[in-house]
């Protein structure tokens, strides 16, 4: 089975960037859609983005369309996601979870089964 681990997560202004990080042990995500998730207090976990690991094929939320970019590495097993223009509502516990592919449909967050531990995201006004 397949482990992710995020990282990266950090406190940033509005406006500002980051980049997570999704490193996978146990095995290669090959053949797996890799979803991001996040989650504030009192919320469910929402996806913002998801990779179809074997293609590159991706989904976006509305929300992060055209700021957050999701990107695969292959050679180093490794997804990312690239946060541009936060926004204190982007403010949010961020997860790296996994589910067999091939399809991006059916994002909720109980039909990934493998998930890493979280990393926070802060952005400040």
């Amino acid at each position: 089975q397949v482990r992710p681990a995020e990282s990266g997560g950090g406190l940033v202004q509005a406006g500002g960037s980051l980049r997570l990080s999704c490193a996978a042990s146990g095995r290669t995500f090959g053949g797996h859609v890799v979803g991001w998730f996040r989650q504030t207090p009192g919320k469910e976990r929402a996806i913002v983005a998801a990779i179809y690991w074997s293609t590159g094929s991706t989904w976006y939320a509305d929300s992060v369309k055209g700021r957050f970019t999701i990107s695969r590495d292959n050679a180093e097993n490794t997804g990312y996601l690239e946060m541009n223009s936060l926004k204190p509502e982007d403010t949010a516990v961020y997860y790296c979870a996994t589910r067999p592919g091939p399809t991006l449909k059916a994002l909720g967050w109980r039909s990934f089964g493998s998930w890493g531990q979280g990393t926070n995201v802060t952005v400040s006004s």
